[in-house]
């Protein structure tokens, strides 16, 4: 799989080929938060902060998968919640707004690559992210790259509530 990086000059150029696989991901679910204008919102707000990255995954010029985020601001935090005390007030945080894999690749390790590629290069001292609360084995596997569970919350009035983890990040090289 190749990957391939991406920043807020990108974002219109890839903006219909992850609104796409969103669709492809989220087809024939009937939840209103999941229509692909719902998703058009959240894609150019987040690319719309200078600091958005994405990565995008490609198996033979097919997209497998991609992650996105952006560095909230200084003292920033997630819409609806407080920031944790866990997290420093002066500590610089980067927000992983999506990982999504299209279904034929799940379970082959393109999630963990793309988080990898997206977050672990970071330059920010955590990584946070939120997870839908129902979707236990997603948690799990953030659990697994060293997120914990800081507390709950529903952003949105129409959106699930969410779990909101946190990840230390090590300083790159």
């Amino acid at each position: 799989m190749d990957l391939k990086s991406y920043s807020q000059g990108d974002a219109a150029d890839i903006r219909e080929m992850l609104l796409d696989m969103h669709d492809a991901v989220y087809d024939g679910e009937e939840d209103p938060f999941h229509e692909r204008e719902r998703f058009a919102w959240f894609v150019d707000h987040w690319s719309s902060n200078e600091s958005w990255a994405c990565v995008i995954g490609f198996e033979k010029g097919a997209p497998t998968g991609f992650a996105y985020g952006a560095a909230f601001k200084p003292g920033g935090w997630w819409k609806g919640s407080d920031r944790p005390a866990s997290v420093a007030p002066d500590a610089t945080v980067f927000a992983l707004s999506e990982l999504m894999v299209m279904e034929k690749w799940r379970k082959t390790g393109v999630s963990t690559r793309l988080h990898a590629a997206l977050v672990d290069s970071r330059g920010e001292d955590v990584a946070t992210l939120l997870v839908d609360v129902t979707h236990a084995k997603v948690q799990a596997l953030y659990e697994s790259w060293g997120y914990e569970k800081l507390g709950e919350q529903r952003p949105f009035d129409d959106s699930p509530v969410f779990a909101i983890m946190v990840k230390r990040l090590a300083v790159p090289a």
